[in-house]
């Protein structure tokens, strides 16, 4: 495949090591497994919102499903600060080990490189700060300056501009199928990046490639 002229990231588990939130929960007195559920329910929520025409900011849907679900375990005298001690957690993740080596190669290739999350452009500038990765990246773009969230074609068409290609040129790199999907009705080419072996869902758009991570990505398109 010929290479694209811009990768477009998203950033919240595809790049970042979300496990590192489990022991947020695991802090103040919830099970890991809450960890999952939450970020599941953040998104849910999120794109009901979205569809519903608006624009929320990732965090404050992050604190107002967080909420409920920390007070089935967590004192009512103590859940304000229990919450913020988990959203803190989005401020100290790291990245999942292939996505220096394969960001460096990239980068190397002359791709273009940028980042859309449907977080805020903070988390991410602050995984890359502690990386030493930051100078590899063109831009951090973030939906809070869209229209909408991914996966709406706003979201996709924004970064798009912004970067000044056309969506041929361009390639969305995630782990989440209905990123892919809606990145590809946008007309935009896709990787799935796959680290545990999964299976894509048949009901989704499927990718152009796929990859066991990012430095994977970047032998197949060197």
């Amino acid at each position: 495949m010929i290479a694209p002229s811009l990768i477009v990231f998203d950033v919240n588990e595809t790049l970042s090591d979300m496990a590192g939130m489990q022991a947020r929960f695991t802090e103040v007195g919830a099970p890991s497994s809450v960890a999952a559920a939450w970020f599941a329910a953040l998104l849910r929520d999120g794109f009901a919102l979205t569809v519903a025409g608006e624009n929320p900011a990732f965090a404050d849907v992050g604190r107002g499903v967080l909420r409920p679900q920390l007070a089935e375990h967590v004192e009512e005298s103590r859940l304000d600060e229990a919450v913020e001690q988990v959203m803190a957690g989005f401020g100290g993740l790291e990245l999942h080990p292939d996505v220096v080596a394969g960001v460096r190669v990239l980068q190397a290739q002359g791709v273009r490189l940028v980042t859309l999350s449907n977080g805020s452009t903070a988390v991410a500038r602050g995984l890359f700060e502690r990386a030493g990765l930051l100078d590899c990246f063109e831009r951090l773009l973030s939906v809070e300056d869209a229209p909408r969230w991914k996966p709406a074609p706003e979201a996709y068409a924004y970064a798009l501009e912004i970067c000044e290609v056309s969506a041929k040129e361009a390639m969305l790199v995630a782990v989440h199928p209905w990123d892919l999907h809606g990145a590809a009705s946008a007309g935009m080419r896709t990787a799935w990046i796959d680290r545990d072996g999964g299976t894509y869902p048949a009901h989704m758009a499927r990718p152009d490639l796929s990859a066991r991570g990012i430095d994977h990505l970047a032998e197949l398109l060197g």
